[in-house]
């Protein structure tokens, strides 16, 4: 029997990305879905091509609602009865530097990457208790390993998932819940194209940006899910997305703080490059 046929999973930020193939992928696999995300249109175009015979449940739901988040986990209850596996996947990104990105806009970014994740872990873990084997998945970033200049507001975020999530694993190490982090890297997804702007930045270098952290996103987001699941099934702590989330993270763990110089001046050296090659 597949380890999620008959699951009940509640998944963030399903209209697109990662976490549409991660909806397709598990409703193959026999999951009972509750599907959130912001973008309507985009969720319910993902429960359209969704596998035949899918069980899901569509949920409009900005995750930095406090109050909606809970709605959310007890529409799932309505719904399911129940839970098993939670997975925090929705985000957002911001093209700026630190002193280019408001505190409005560090505020907005922060609600919605960390807090959302924090709204749900709250909300749906009275119920994942209550069952015999569940999991919460916190999905952070390439950026929650290592944090590039440039993307202190995005990294920053990251990094408080990936904290919380090791704290949270700690209190919940005696219960039932397992609790698994996710750093993808190079997966194709529209988070650069879609990424939001600072107000004081300059829109011509955030366009180079975006168009350059497109051509490293290569990983189809199909390929990803399917690590991600594998993570979850063998109940992993830490998935690692890609192979330059692998590389990141070996290389931290060996050079520690001067891992993160020598990525920062290769990324120098690349957007040199970039800004010599013609647009």
């Amino acid at each position: 029997m597949d380890f999620f046929d008959g699951k009940i999973v509640a998944l963030t930020g399903a209209a697109s990305g990662i976490g549409r193939a991660l909806a397709f992928d598990l409703a193959k696999r026999g999951a009972i879905l509750a599907l959130a995300d912001r973008d309507a249109e985009g969720l319910a175009e993902t429960a359209r091509l969704a596998p035949a015979g899918s069980r899901i449940t569509q949920h409009a739901l900005d995750v930095a609602d406090e109050a909606a988040v809970h709605g959310f986990a007890e529409a799932v209850r309505a719904a399911h009865d129940t839970a098993d596996i939670l997975i925090n996947n929705a985000g957002v990104a911001i093209y700026g530097s630190v002193m280019e990105v408001s505190t409005a806009e560090l505020r907005w970014l922060m609600d919605i990457n960390f807090y959302g994740v924090v709204f749900g872990v709250r909300a749906f873990l009275p119920t994942l208790l209550e069952r015999p084997n569940a999991t919460i998945v916190n999905v952070s970033s390439l950026f929650g390993l290592w944090a590039p200049a440039g993307q202190s507001a995005y990294s920053a975020a990251k990094f408080a998932v990936r904290g919380y999530s090791e704290s949270l694993r700690g209190e919940l190490s005696h219960t039932n819940v397992h609790v698994v982090t996710v750093h993808p890297a190079g997966v194709a997804t529209a988070i650069a194209r879609s990424s939001r702007v600072a107000a004081a930045a300059d829109r011509e270098a955030a366009a180079k940006s975006s168009r350059r952290f497109d051509k490293l996103l290569s990983m189809p987001a199909e390929e990803a899910a399917t690590i991600i699941l594998r993570g979850i099934e063998r109940k992993d702590d830490r998935v690692l997305v890609g192979a330059d989330a692998i590389r990141v993270d070996l290389m931290t763990r060996l050079l520690g703080p001067r891992a993160a110089r020598i990525f920062n001046r290769r990324l120098t050296f690349d957007t040199a490059r970039n800004r010599r090659a013609p647009a």
